[in-house]
C-alpha cells in the first residue's frame, strides 16, 4: 500500500506564495507511484487539504484559487472527503516562515506522531533566528559578520553609533524572515533608521550586520542512517546591489552550478556544511548560504587555507521549485530528485 503523504505549504509570513510554489516543485519530484501525495495548505488557523492532482504547468495561484478543498481536522491532521476520513503518513514541510521553519509544526506532528522531512523543534527555532543560530555556530569555529540585534519596544541605538560598530555600507534584515523581505544595504547613516523600519514589518527582531566583499555560495547537503550527501556548490552573482527578492524569484541573477571555486575551498565548504548539518542536529534536506573572502586569485590556484569561509544563513527548509538551488544542485550531481526525496522520506521509517 501507498504511503500517504502531505506536503505542508502556506504559513503566515510574506514568503506564503514563495512555498507555494515549492509545494508545486515537490509535488511533481515525489515519485507518485510509490506515494499518495496531497497539498495541505496553512493559512492562519485554516488549513486545507487539496487532494486533487496538481496538473504540470497550470498556475500554483489558480490551482488553489479555483480547486476543491476540505478543513483538516486538528486533533489528528486528517480530512474528510465524501464521508470517508483521510489520514496521513508523513509531512513534507515546505512552509518558508511561521509556523513550519521555526519549530511550532515540527511540535504539533511530535504531539500527533506523525513523521516529518526536516530537523525538529530545538533546531528550527535555533536556525529560524539567524542572529542566535550565527553566534551559537561561532563558538564551534564558524566565521560569521559582525552584528547587533534589535527588539521592537527597545530603545536603538542612534544611527552614527551603528554605523561606527558595523561599516558602512552594512544590512539591516530581520531576524525572522526570509526571501530577503524587509533586507536593506545600506549605505549610509541617513538610510539606517528607514531601514530598520522598513525591517520590523517583518517581525519583532531585526539584525544589523557588517557587509562582507566576497563570493556568495550556497550549498545543500543531507544525511540518512546510511550515508552522508554534499551536492554540488551553487555560485550566486546578482545583477543587483544583493541577493534580493528580485533576484532570488524574477531571474535578476546568475545562478552558477558548479560554483567556479578552486577544488579544496569546494571540499571545504561541503565538510563544513556537513559538520553544521550534525551540529544543530538537523533532518532532511538544509542549504547554507556562506560568502568566501580574501581569495588570492591573482597567484594561481589557491587552497583552502588562502580563503576564509564565511557563514550567512541557514536553511533548514529550501525552497523547491524546479529552479531553486536544491533542484540544480541534484541534477549537478547527476542525481535524480525523485530519489533524494524518496531517500528523505523512507529514512525516517527505516529502523
Amino acid at each position: 500500500m501507498k504511503r500517504k503523504i502531505a506536503i505542508i505549504a502556506g504559513g503566515d509570513s510574506s514568503e506564503h506564495e514563495v512555498s507555494l510554489r515549492s509545494a508545486a516543485g515537490l509535488y511533481s519530484f515525489i515519485d507518485k507511484e510509490r506515494y499518495d501525495v496531497t497539498v495541505v495548505v496553512f493559512d492562519g488557523k485554516n488549513w486545507k487539504a487539496y487532494p486533487q492532482p496538481l496538473p504540470e504547468g497550470k498556475g500554483v495561484e489558480n490551482y488553489f484559487a479555483t480547486s476543491e478543498s476540505y478543513p483538516i481536522d486538528k486533533n489528528d491532521f486528517s480530512f474528510t472527503r465524501g464521508g470517508v476520513k483521510h489520514t496521513f503518513d508523513f509531512a513534507y514541510i515546505t512552509i518558508h516562515g511561521t509556523p513550519g521553519e521555526n519549530g511550532i509544526l515540527q511540535g504539533y506532528l511530535d504531539m500527533i506522531g506523525m513523521p516529518y522531512s526536516c530537523c525538529g523543534v530545538l533546531a528550527a527555532a535555533l536556525t529560524f533566528n539567524k542572529y542566535a543560530c550565527n553566534h551559537y555556530l561561532s563558538y564551534f569555529g564558524f566565521h560569521i559578520a559582525n552584528s547587533m540585534m534589535l527588539r521592537a519596544g527597545q530603545k536603538w541605538p542612534n544611527a552614527p553609533k551603528i554605523a561606527d560598530v558595523l561599516g558602512l555600507p552594512c544590512f539591516i534584515k530581520s531576524n525572522i524572515g526570509g526571501s530577503s523581505f524587509g533586507c536593506t544595504k545600506v549605505k549610509t547613516i541617513e538610510d539606517i533608521y528607514p531601514a530598520i523600519e522598513r525591517a520590523f514589518k517583518e517581525g519583532d527582531e531585526v539584525i544589523c550586520e557588517s557587509f562582507m566583499q566576497g563570493t556568495e555560495v550556497t550549498c545543500g547537503v543531507y544525511k540518512t542512517k546510511d550515508k552522508a550527501v554534499a551536492f554540488p556548490i551553487t555560485e550566486v552573482v546578482t545583477h543587483n546591489e544583493f541577493f534580493d527578492y528580485d533576484a532570488k524569484y524574477k531571474g535578476q541573477v546568475d545562478e552558477i552550478t558548479p560554483a567556479r571555486i578552486p577544488d579544496a575551498v569546494r571540499d571545504k565548504i561541503q565538510a563544513e556544511t556537513l559538520r553544521l548539518y550534525d551540529i544543530i542536529g538537523a533532518n532532511g534536506i538544509i542549504r547554507v548560504d556562506w560568502i568566501i573572502t580574501k581569495v588570492q586569485r591573482d597567484k594561481g590556484q589557491c587552497t583552502k587555507d588562502d580563503v576564509q569561509i564565511n557563514l550567512l544563513e541557514v536553511n533548514t527548509t529550501p525552497g523547491m521549485t524546479p529552479t531553486s538551488f536544491i533542484p540544480q544542485q541534484v541534477r549537478a550531481a547527476g542525481l535524480d530528485i525523485k530519489d533524494v526525496l524518496t531517500d528523505i522520506i523512507e529514512n525516517k521509517f527505516s529502523k
